[in-house]
């Protein structure tokens, strides 16, 4: 897998259902060489830390074998490296083939992937489309947010060696579908109710489906 993009953005102001909506979402790509830090990259901020970056969402990566598909499905919508907020942009690996607790190397930097991308509604804002968010997670396309281990640089051209995995692979693709209920495989919902890289939310609702009753809110 490689980087093809690297893109940052800080958080800006938008006109939203007639309301002023601080969002980090638009992001841009830049060249050379980028920090990467524990909590994010240099140039690139979040808008609301409740629900983007921290340690376990320092980094969102999206395939970069993504954008025929959503060019397909959306069309006239300008699709630019960065258009779905990620701040890498790959190719090689889409979500089928990454599992969770995935360990690359990127130079001398360390990342791992936590947990699929659930978006909010500025995904909707971002791609001017109110059904933006519930399509995007039903596919099971939806990027990964990963943890730095250790920081470096890094810029586009550069690529992400694995070198470590989980014992039990789950694929970001199968942990996207099952939060948003587009399977039910209680195989599946069994071990992702016991992946502790996961959210404990994550992880409750996933329980309450494997016993029966609709996860709470």
């Amino acid at each position: 897998m490689r980087i093809v993009s690297v893109n940052v953005g800080l958080p800006r102001q938008v006109d939203w259902a007639g309301k002023a909506v601080a969002t980090a979402i638009y992001k841009q790509p830049v060249e050379g060489s980028v920090r990467l830090r524990r909590l994010n990259l240099a140039g690139d901020s979040q808008a609301d830390l409740g629900a983007h970056g921290g340690p376990r969402k320092a980094v969102y990566a999206f395939p970069s074998e993504n954008y025929g598909f959503w060019r397909d499905q959306l069309p006239g919508v300008d699709l630019g490296w960065g258009a779905f907020g990620e701040n890498l942009t790959t190719e090689g690996w889409d979500e089928e083939a990454v599992a969770l607790g995935d360990r690359f190397r990127i130079r001398s930097a360390i990342v791992q992937v936590t947990q699929p991308r659930i978006p909010c509604y500025k995904l909707g804002i971002r791609l001017g489309r109110d059904d933006a968010v519930a399509r995007f997670l039903a596919t099971g396309r939806t990027g990964f947010y990963m943890a730095v281990l250790e920081e470096g640089e890094l810029q586009a051209g550069d690529q992400l060696e694995l070198v470590g995995t989980e014992m039990d692979r789950l694929a970001v693709a199968d942990v996207a579908r099952l939060y948003a209920a587009a399977i039910s495989d209680r195989n599946l919902l069994q071990r992702a109710a016991e992946m502790t890289l996961l959210p404990a939310s994550w992880r409750r609702r996933f329980a309450a489906r494997l016993a029966g009753h609709s996860p709470a809110h």
